[in-house]
């Protein structure tokens, strides 16, 4: 199965982008490159919303995504994420609005795609491709029976664990919090998902592991490995980061880091500020006291963001890109793509507020000295 469109094998000479001298670039050609990419995100959390009755085929005032402006950040495709965090049944009613509100209510700009031929079908059609990740093993309830039958409903990525282990393996915890280890990394059921996933085409995804699953997974598996929302520890020190090390094993075996766009994940301040708050702690609580309300628990937790955000740096569109040459540097270009993670984090960099904004992030990486089909390869 072609899992990634343009992720080809052949050896490229690691440059540094961030060292090439600023060159001018204009307008046109910006739009030329950005047009001629087809620019794929792997982890949009916007289901989250669609799940209680969002209408994605309005621009929104808040969040991150809407139709509108993923026309207007010149999307190809995303992976648009049921979150398996807690049960088969949450996961399913999470991919029914992906089918039948996103794409049912839209079958003039979405294509529901299965395989790298649909995308580019969706593309020569002028839609975007909408595939469907689920977004923790906890989905699946111990069962490779309901894996299969995710795949049948169109999932074709799981990430392995969330926040919180599954009983088959470890998770890495929450930002700034990691988990302590319950399994040691993968059970030897957690090796049979590995295993079915590997046999039906279904990407694995270890954003969210522990690093023993991680190298347990890479191990096991005989298909390459993504982090559909991940970014480098090198530079911002989180356990949801991967560190050089797990970088260029993952990709010496075909597998690529999404870069994840949150400030957290960018920048080491936006980290330690986020930390010295205790952010996640409240953030925690709130979810607690309102779970059985979901429209009081996002209005409380807007609020709350909207109070900690003066407080914590924001990241910036270098800080994106320093994250994009540091995977090139330790593991070439075919390594690094784009997960945004966008609804799923709170806290975006200037310059990236949401997914029209993409056009922005090309000019930088032409300015940085990244030739157009080197941004084709970290987009597609």
């Amino acid at each position: 199965m072609r899992w990634f469109l343009y992720l080809g094998i052949s050896a490229i000479l690691p440059h540094f982008a961030c060292l090439a001298a600023m060159r001018k670039v204009t307008d046109a050609q910006v739009r030329e490159v950005h047009r001629s990419a087809l620019l794929i995100d792997t982890h949009n959390d916007v289901t989250g919303r669609t799940v209680n009755g969002f209408e994605i085929g309005e621009r929104a005032s808040d969040g991150h995504t809407d139709l509108p402006r993923l026309r207007e950040g010149g999307f190809g495709a995303v992976f648009f994420v049921a979150s398996g965090t807690a049960s088969a049944h949450r996961a399913l009613q999470m991919i029914d609005p992906v089918r039948y509100e996103i794409i049912g209510r839209h079958p003039d700009d979405f294509l529901l795609a299965r395989t790298a031929t649909d995308v580019e079908l969706a593309r020569d059609q002028g839609k975007v491709a909408a595939l469907i990740g689920l977004e923790g093993g906890h989905a699946i309830e111990d069962s490779l029976r309901l894996l299969r039958a995710f795949l049948l409903l169109g999932v074709r990525y799981m990430t392995l664990t969330h926040d919180f282990h599954t009983n088959w393996a470890d998770s890495g915890g929450y930002v700034g919090h990691p988990a302590a280890p319950r399994h040691n990394g993968l059970t030897e059921f957690g090796k049979d998902v590995v295993r079915e996933m590997n046999r039906l085409g279904m990407i694995v995804d270890i954003s969210h592991v522990s690093d023993k699953t991680f190298w347990d997974t890479l191990a096991v598996s005989r298909a390459p490995l993504f982090a559909s929302h991940s970014s480098c520890r090198a530079l911002s020190n989180i356990s949801r980061n991967m560190s050089d090390e797990m970088i260029r094993a993952m990709a010496k075996k075909g597998g690529v880091i999404q870069i994840n766009v949150g400030c957290d994940f960018l920048s080491q301040k936006c980290a330690d500020a986020i930390e010295s708050l205790d952010f996640y702690t409240g953030e925690i609580r709130i979810t607690e006291q309102c779970r059985d309300n979901p429209k009081v628990r996002r209005a409380e937790l807007e609020k709350y963001y909207a109070q900690q955000k003066s407080r914590i740096p924001q990241a910036t569109l270098e800080d994106v890109v320093a994250h994009i040459d540091h995977v090139v540097k330790i593991a070439g270009v075919d390594a690094v793509g784009i997960g945004s993670d966008f609804d799923g984090i709170e806290y975006v960099p200037a310059g990236l507020e949401d997914v029209s904004k993409f056009p922005n992030l090309t000019r930088v990486l032409l300015e940085g000295g990244y030739s157009p089909s080197e941004i084709r390869k970290i987009y597609g």
